[in-house]
């Protein structure tokens, strides 16, 4: 078994909406049938007891090893705790060789499943082979702890995807980006994008935070900075009794030391902070309970009591082995990825011991509780209760004051006092810290009590009711025409006022800017514009390559437009092989219409209107012909369509009607008359160029041209000493022959063509570009791609020379190396009257060309 290609699908795709990791694995015929393997599947099911059921794929009749490959990639994510359910294996028209597709929630996890399922199923080959899977689930779920969100930053996402807000993570870490372009908004853990730097600065300096809580009438305990051990027990005399030592910008408790007394353990206390911050507080210290106060926005959402990490003697066991068996609870873990952190068996503990009058080796008797540090930080092993209903009105206006105060939109506010049932006024309580990204996981899932649903609070002071921070996505695929839609959609929303991110095979544009440049019609170009802030609606142009290699690039969308399905593209390719394997991948983005979208469908392409039944969302059909049967059962049935009525573009749902007249151009009146129906339909789709209700030009929706500046490359008409000059960057057989049935009807004395072809196309493909040609136009000029996408050089030529063999009408074929040559050489034979069809590869910078080839002919 050999596995040739693994890539991840980050986004809903061929076989699925789920992310999920796809192979290409190739079998042996004795693979194709485990059960021709003696002893093979006993084997495997003994090295891993927990594999799913193995059944036939319903094909062939027979089990495959794709087939346990991807039930053991899936099986052992899913015994390692990730929340995975989906698996495929598809067998492809290539004997052995199948298409393997097995779902992750986290890529990295996903991955490494798939290489351990691969060492299964070649161990579980061998008569004498081995796995442990005891150490493979263990290193699963150590990547899956150290990958995935914390629980935290966990909550807030689980939160935002349950009010259906689409997220990113952007960094492996806790950066989280929440909706789309301008509607975006991003966080970092417990902290947000309304999180100021200056209010956490505040909130990291100890003494600062306690001069404005003090100065806001906040109730906080006497102190002050210290400067060295000396200046530190000189502090404790002057404030008197029992006092706190802490870093002034410390955070998670690290390095404070409470309820200190003598010279020695001031001393000691201080040296411990000051490896910290250079800067120590010394403070007084409040008696009572240690309590977490959490504020979001202006509201107290969740309290917890903190319990410092202390075990409870049995009479047998020594302290140390005491702590070893709470740490073995498998809910603590050395992060912030589990509910509970193990205690920390330090120096701090062993002081504090000490200070008990015990060490790591003493025995306390049966039921003695043992404190192990003198602070209740969760990250240190302390424990957590809730007490969000105990909490005194007075107490939570105290902490909202004090998250003001400092300007913090999440803060955790730590209290110190005897009760939340009174005021702290009363039990000379008082707020000893105000925290920015305050640990959730108390609140979330505390030791003792209910959690508290603190992950929708954020989400709900971050979008409004009703907001999910989503902008308006269009998606466009198809075999032709894809560009020209995308460019004329992205036209009709611009002029509505929004600020449009459009991305197309010339590249990515954010308004009228191009900001990347080549062809941009894949997945990662479309993430590219819904994190960029300036924008408020996206159209994509949706090739079926991105489809193929990564699935979307967005959940859902609002409308998905498919043109059309056609031979040319990239048959072959990724183990699609005929138009109906195409018409499943272009499908892809209609199966994921929103439940309030619409798919805008072809009527006139069988394989197109078949879609409608796997959109979730309403379905508008359009179709140069009125009389289509397809768009005229679902005009009776009240739908939405589009159509063509004599010069007019109409678009009808119900009783009403919009009517608006097809743009013509001042310069060449025939032009739209002559576009082939790929470019025509590209005005039909989406609504209309120049629409109207009952007379009423709608604001806002200008004239559509199909020039170079709105569309390059889609049927720009030039004139040239005379002569017409059409550039098209027509790239298939049937982009070719709509092109060539276009020109046909256009009065010409002469027809030549300049065209070169893609060489990843097949053979077949390239050839029938040049047959098609051969029979209308009279001269051709070949030219070479600048890149030959795999080909040889002059290898593609060749194939274009094939097609040209016998054709009834071309009288003169020359080659040439470059693409502005080969438009020089066409231009320089051209008389008044003559026509020329230039097929461009370089779209901006030959219409460039062009343009100054234009210009110098004045």
């Amino acid at each position: 078994m050999e596995v040739s290609r693994i890539r991840a699908l980050r986004g809903p795709n061929l076989w699925s909406r789920h992310t999920a990791i796809e192979a290409i694995v190739s079998c042996t015929d004795a693979e194709s049938d485990i059960d021709s393997i003696p002893g093979y599947e006993p084997r495997l099911r003994n090295l891993f007891p927990e594999m799913g059921f193995l059944e036939s794929d319903g094909h062939q009749g027979s089990i495959s090893m794709a087939q346990a490959l991807e039930l053991a990639a899936l099986g052992l994510q899913a015994c390692a705790g990730c929340p995975v359910t989906f698996s495929r294996t598809a067998p492809t028209l290539e004997k052995g060789v199948f298409q393997v597709t097995v779902e992750y929630t986290e890529e990295k996890v996903g991955r490494l499943a798939f290489e351990l399922a691969m060492q299964l199923i070649r161990a579980a080959a061998d008569e004498n082979g081995v796995f442990d899977l005891a150490v493979a689930l263990a290193s699963l779920q150590e990547l899956d702890e150290d990958v995935r969100l914390g629980p935290s930053t966990g909550s807030i996402v689980q939160a935002a995807v349950a009010r259906g807000i689409p997220y990113r993570r952007l960094t492996e870490g806790s950066l989280v980006q929440f909706g789309w372009g301008s509607k975006q908004r991003r966080i970092q853990a417990a902290e947000t994008d309304l999180t100021s730097a200056v209010a956490e600065a505040i909130a990291q300096d100890k003494e600062l935070t306690k001069t404005l809580l003090r100065a806001a009438g906040v109730p906080v305990p006497l102190g002050r900075s210290v400067t060295d051990a000396e200046d530190a027990w000189l502090a404790a005399r002057e404030i008197g009794g029992l006092v706190v030592v802490k870093p002034r910008d410390g955070n998670q408790g690290k390095g404070v030391a409470v309820k200190l007394r003598t010279k020695e353990e001031v001393t000691a206390a201080f040296k411990v902070a000051f490896e910290i911050s250079d800067d120590v507080l010394v403070e007084r210290y409040l008696p009572g309970h240690d309590y977490r106060l959490l504020v979001i926005g202006d509201k107290l959402i969740a309290a917890a009591r903190r319990e410092p990490p202390l075990v409870v003697g049995d009479g047998k066991r020594t302290i140390r082995e005491l702590v070893d068996h709470v740490n073995s609870d498998p809910r603590r873990g050395t992060g912030h990825a589990t509910s509970l952190t193990k205690i920390r068996f330090d120096e701090i503990a062993l002081a504090t011991l000490a200070s008990q009058g015990l060490d790591a080796e003493s025995v306390p008797p049966k039921g003695k509780r043992v404190i192990l540090r003198n602070n209740a930080n969760l990250s240190t092993g302390g424990t957590a209760t809730d007490v969000t209903d105990d909490v005194h009105p007075e107490v939570a206006e105290r902490a909202i004051a004090a998250a003001k105060n400092i300007g913090l939109d999440i803060c955790g506010v730590d209290v110190v006092c005897e009760t939340m049932l009174q005021p702290l006024e009363e039990q000379s309580g008082g707020i000893v810290e105000a925290n920015a990204a305050p640990g959730l996981r108390m609140h979330l899932q505390p030791s003792y009590g209910k959690g508290r649903p603190v992950g929708e609070a954020i989400v709900a002071n971050m979008f409004k009711p009703g907001e999910n921070g989503r902008i308006p996505v269009v998606a466009v695929a198809g075999t032709n025409g894809k560009t020209t839609t995308v460019r004329l959609t992205a036209h009709l929303i611009g002029v509505s006022g929004k600020r449009v991110g459009m991305t197309n095979s010339d590249g990515v544009y954010v308004g009228k800017r191009r900001i990347d440049t080549g062809d941009c019609s894949g997945p990662r170009s479309a993430r590219n514009i819904l994190l960029h802030p300036d924008v408020d609606a996206a159209v994509f142009e949706t090739a079926r390559g991105g489809v193929l290699r990564e699935g979307l690039a967005f959940d859902r969308c609002d409308v998905a437009v498919v043109t059309n399905i056609g031979m040319g593209d990239h048959l072959g390719l990724s183990y699609i092989s005929t138009v109906d394997d195409l018409a499943v991948v272009k499908r892809v983005i209609v199966q994921n219409v929103a439940s309030h979208g619409t798919a805008v469908l072809n009527a006139a392409d069988p394989m197109v209107v078949k879609m409608a039944g796997a959109c979730p969302g309403a379905v508008l059909f359009f179709a140069a012909d009125k009389n289509n049967h397809v768009l005229a059962t679902h005009r009776v049935q009240g739908r939405p369509v589009v159509f063509v009525d004599g010069a007019d573009i109409v678009a009808v749902k119900g009783t009403e009607a919009f009517r608006g007249a097809a743009g013509r151009h001042s310069d060449h009146p025939q032009r739209h008359d002559f576009l082939p129906d790929r470019e025509r339909d590209g005005l039909h789709r989406r609504g209309l160029g120049a629409g109207h209700r009952r007379g009423h030009h709608p604001p806002g929706r200008g004239p559509l041209q199909n020039d170079a500046a709105t569309a390059p490359g889609r049927f720009n008409v030039f004139d040239y000493k005379g002569a017409t000059l059409i550039a098209d960057y027509g790239h298939n057989p049937d982009a070719i022959l709509a092109l060539a049935q276009a020109i046909e009807s256009m009065p010409a004395r002469e027809r030549s063509v300049v065209i070169s072809g893609a060489g990843d196309r097949r053979d077949e493909d390239i050839r029938e570009q040049t047959r098609i040609l051969g029979k209308i136009f009279d001269g051709v000029v070949l030219y070479q791609d600048e890149c030959q996408r795999g080909r040889s050089d002059g290898e593609v030529l060749a194939l274009l020379q094939q097609g040209l063999v016998g054709a009834p009408r071309t009288r003169d074929v020359c080659e040439i190396h470059g693409e502005f040559l080969a438009i020089d050489t066409a231009l320089a034979k051209l008389q008044p009257g003559d026509l020329c069809l230039i097929l461009i590869d370089q779209v901006e910078e030959a219409l460039d060309h062009i343009a100054r080839r234009i210009a110098e002919a004045g």
